[in-house]
């Protein structure tokens, strides 16, 4: 990367936990059209897993995904050791406490700590000018984008649209999780999301009310809980009563060993 800089070319980083599928290529090739060089990096982060998840099971492997990497637009994978993340002694953490404090992070206490505090060394190991990210972790994407303001990190942050199967469930490292019944089952969950956001979008609609009617359809659909289906404020993440700024319908839910998340924007 040295020589990239003193070549003048600039550098895109995408930061996975690897598990790589087309939603992660998708950002290659957005990576691609912004910068000269294109770095990946793979790293399962168990800092953002917590004590009763999937961080033993979690479908990655290096070689696979290496050579699902090893395509045009790929110029180097970053694939550091537990120990050059997290060496011996290790106890600082970055911490965007009120936008990880919903949604996900009720569900999920001290993940979006790990998040933010690998991402902060992943841009310090690798200096990029930019960083690519997918909209369906749009609260990751939200609050990274927030922790790069506050701390005057040097790096532009891009969020590329998330890429589904053509029946519209969201691309996710945990599909692979899903049985044959349940991967039938998964796309309501983008129905729902999507039929909620219309509803809303015109300003009149209870969003408490409606999301709770939305939790409740995806159970009759066979997922087996639901942790969250909200209407908020794309920027703060905060709860909406009704649709008055640029909004996100937000929803997750477990199916099967799976929890699937997904987001929509709410149009007007």
């Amino acid at each position: 990367m040295a020589a990239w800089r003193a070549a003048g070319e600039t550098v895109a980083l995408v930061p996975t936990m690897g598990a790589i599928h087309d939603g992660h290529l998708s950002l290659v090739r957005a990576g691609r059209l912004v910068a000269d060089r294109v770095v990946v990096s793979l790293f399962v982060n168990p800092m953002q897993f917590g004590a009763n998840e999937d961080f033993k099971s979690y479908p990655a492997d290096k070689a696979v995904d290496e050579a699902a990497l090893s395509g045009p637009g790929v110029d180097a994978i970053y694939a550091p050791t537990l120990s050059a993340i997290y060496p011996e002694g290790f106890m600082t953490r970055v911490s965007v406490a009120a936008l990880a404090s919903g949604l996900c992070g009720s569900h999920r206490p001290g993940h979006f700590d790990g998040v933010t505090t690998v991402v902060t060394k992943l841009f310090l190991q690798c200096g990029p000018d930019i960083a690519l990210f997918g909209e369906k972790d749009f609260q990751q994407l939200q609050i990274i984008r927030r922790m790069v303001r506050d701390l005057d990190i040097p790096v532009v942050i891009h969020g590329v649209p998330t890429m589904r199967d053509a029946d519209g469930l969201a691309l996710s490292s945990r599909n692979a999780y899903l049985n044959e019944e349940q991967r039938r089952i998964a796309p309501t969950l983008f129905q729902a999301l999507s039929a909620l956001a219309l509803k809303a979008a015109d300003g009149t609609v209870d969003c408490a009310a409606a999301a709770k009617e939305t939790a409740a359809d995806l159970l009759a659909a066979g997922f087996s809980s639901v942790d969250y289906v909200a209407v908020c404020d794309a920027e703060t993440l905060a709860p909406m009563e009704r649709i008055t700024s640029a909004a996100r319908v937000f929803g997750a839910a477990h199916l099967g060993p799976a929890r699937l998340i997904d987001n929509v924007p709410v149009a007007g």
